[in-house]
């Protein structure tokens, strides 16, 4: 081959090498200017106060102010809140996602099946604040209140789509000699699924819970209309009940408490940060 050819070929190589490279570095800038900005505005406030104590209250925060000392109380309604809301939204998307994704990978061409995709395809798609609204009226109207149990609807309708579609992915790319071989055995569809294949997808799976965990804990729009917040710790599921991302917000509308926004983004970042690494290390571990 002609030897301008090739370092004509060589140059374009390494122009499009450098071009992805700088591409590569744009698309890090945002997000490296986001957690710069997050964690040196925010890492002072990280205490054990900050992660015990309550949201206090304007009055407090503004003395505090006056006083020029740091804001009293923290995020520990919001954290409890939090996680009770995960919770018992995750008891319930869990073991429903997995069945349901179950019942797509093995029956693909079913017509029953294909809706079935179809709407958790759609359900994906669907702003969070339209599920905020739909569950305000199918559980807060009904009930005639706020509660953590709305909440943990919302969170549990956003999850089910992602848990569904990380155990059909993970189910569908598994060597179907797995199959077979349980099959061949003796065992029946569903003993073959619940023994064999999915243990053998577990590491998948688990990393799609992780996913969407970490895709719902920061949602504020559909906890506005469900769950409202709470000002102290509260445990009750039957009553309004506070939450990071509504507490995020909250603080934003209150001059007094503004600076207490890059604590509580920090926490909820790093959490989310835990999640999806932990997701990343335990898909590595699997493969």
């Amino acid at each position: 081959m002609d030897k301008s050819k090739i370092k004509n070929r060589l140059t374009k190589d390494k122009a499009l090498l450098w071009a992805v490279c700088i591409l590569a570095t744009l698309t890090a800038v945002p997000l490296f200017a986001i957690l710069g900005e997050v964690f040196l505005r925010g890492y002072d406030q990280l205490s054990w106060s900050f992660f015990t104590e309550p949201t206090p209250t304007a009055y407090k925060a503004m003395k505090a102010i006056e006083a020029g000392e740091p804001i009293p109380g923290g995020i520990a309604n919001g954290i409890i809140g939090t996680m009770l809301m995960l919770g018992m939204a995750a008891v319930i998307a869990i073991p429903i996602g997995i069945l349901c994704g179950a019942y797509l990978a093995e029956n693909p061409k079913n017509r029953f099946a294909q809706t079935v995709s179809y709407l958790t395809d759609l359900l994906q798609g669907t702003p969070s604040v339209i599920i905020g609204i739909v569950v305000y009226i199918w559980i807060v109207v009904p009930m005639k209140g706020y509660s953590a149990i709305a909440g943990s609807v919302a969170l549990f309708i956003m999850m089910l789509p992602l848990i569904i579609r990380s155990t059909e992915e993970t189910l569908i790319i598994l060597p179907s000699s797995l199959k077979e071989a349980g099959l061949a055995l003796g065992g029946n569809r569903a003993r073959v699924m619940l023994k064999v294949q999915l243990p053998a997808a577990f590491g998948g799976i688990f990393t799609g819970i992780l996913l969407a965990i970490s895709r719902v804990i920061g949602e504020t729009a559909p906890l506005m209309f469900t769950a409202l917040g709470c000002s102290f710790i509260r445990f009750a599921i039957d009553k309004p009940i506070s939450a990071v991302p509504l507490l995020i917000w909250e603080f934003f509308n209150d001059p007094n408490l503004q600076e207490l926004i890059w604590g509580a983004s920090l926490f909820l970042l790093l959490f989310v940060l835990t999640l999806n690494l932990t997701a990343k290390l335990w898909r590595a571990h699997n493969q």
